[in-house]
């Protein structure tokens, strides 16, 4: 069962998306865009993942819709797994923040807390090389499996966006967040 239900990158990530989301439906093309895989590929993880019973699947108009059976054996042990992933990648980030001189603000929003109406999931703060960010950028992008929005701004502009109450970095400074760094004493 362990051998099914882990061998395919796909299907890594059809397990993630379905147990974060396990009140949700999803069809086919949707769950295609959703991570960023060929239709061949997720067709053939879903029926595995179907035969398995960790999916069940319905007909609505014309289109299949999977959802998670919370009635498998295993449901919560894959959700509380799931969980502890996401903790252990949270740490893997960590680290890498520590390593980024000059940076003074770090936090993570929007998608990383399923809050899609933000118009960016990092915030950056402070001095960092326009290389040394893509290169942190990207190994988010590795890392979560997805296309992260950013926001970097130095110091100078964070202050001011500040003092004239910006809607904007209000909106992600009173939000919900993951603060990473924060030498700038900003309260959570």
């Amino acid at each position: 069962m362990l051998e099914q239900l882990f061998g395919s990158r796909t299907r890594d990530k059809l397990l993630k998306l379905f147990l974060e989301n396990s009140g949700r439906q999803f069809f086919v093309r949707e769950l295609t865009r959703e991570i960023n895989e060929r239709i061949h590929s997720v067709r053939r993880e879903l029926d595995n993942l179907t035969r398995l019973g960790l999916l069940t699947s319905r007909q609505i108009d014309q289109k299949r819709y999977y959802m998670v059976d919370r009635n498998f054996v295993l449901f919560e042990e894959l959700t509380a797994l799931v969980k502890k992933s996401k903790l252990l990648l949270e740490k893997v980030v960590a680290d890498k923040v520590k390593k980024l001189d000059g940076l003074r603000y770090l936090c993570l929003t929007g998608r990383f807390l399923e809050e899609e109406h933000l118009l960016t999931d990092v915030l950056l703060v402070g001095k960092i090389a326009p290389e040394v960010l893509k290169k942190f950028i990207g190994d988010l992008e590795k890392i979560y499996q997805k296309e992260i929005r950013y926001t970097h701004l130095t110091s100078h502009e964070f202050n001011i966006r500040k003092e004239v109450t910006d809607k904007f970095l209000y909106s992600i400074l009173n939000g919900r967040k993951i603060v990473l760094l924060n030498k700038i004493g900003i309260s959570n």
